[in-house]
């Protein structure tokens, strides 16, 4: 096995850990993130929460970011501080990642988990858009989805017996196995 392989072996196992993917989707929300806020809005300890944004800086996901004061806040490696959500590159394939290995560990646990919970939806379908189809459609489902999107922050908004459910909506044009030619490339822009 070469260095860069069991490098990104020991990188995807950094991911692994259901503590460390919250961390990093908090300060994909946030822009930056202390262990104090951590621990507030994820329920565990700062202490807990410290080690894991500490472990996350030694794989390359976050840096430390401009202290204030004596607050030590993390942010996302090679970010500008106080970043807007949209504005955060290179994010695309690491919220991919989380969302592949969240899925990986779901199938692997699945039957561990409560009676209850044994259930998941999954779909696909290859569909005809326009491209103005494309963008309209992804945004009634995110309408949809955003219906439940505040539970997430807010505990006492979540219904008895709710817990996290990972949801991903990925919709994107299929292309050619063999690129298309300049000149065709133009056509369909």
């Amino acid at each position: 096995m070469t260095e860069e392989e069991q490098a990104r072996r020991v990188d995807g196992a950094a991911l692994r850990h259901p503590i460390r993917a919250q961390l990093l989707d908090l300060v994909r929300e946030l822009g930056t993130v202390t262990s104090t806020e951590a621990a507030r809005r994820l329920g565990h300890s700062s202490g807990l929460c410290s080690f894991h944004l500490r472990q996350l800086a030694r794989y390359g996901y976050l840096e430390a970011a401009p202290a204030r004061g004596r607050v030590r806040p993390w942010r996302l490696r090679g970010t500008e501080p106080a970043p807007e959500p949209s504005a955060v590159t290179g994010l695309g394939e690491l919220s991919r990642e989380l969302e592949d290995e969240g899925y990986r560990r779901w199938l692997a646990q699945r039957a561990d988990a409560p009676p209850e919970w044994r259930v998941d939806a999954a779909d696909s379908a290859v569909l005809y858009l326009t491209p103005a189809e494309l963008q309209g459609l992804a945004g009634e489902i995110r309408t949809v989805l955003h219906r439940y999107t505040g539970r997430e922050h807010d505990p006492a908004a979540r219904p008895a017996g709710a817990g996290p459910v990972g949801s991903v909506l990925r919709l994107f044009p299929l292309l050619p196995e063999t690129p298309l030619p300049p000149e065709t490339k133009d056509q369909h822009s």
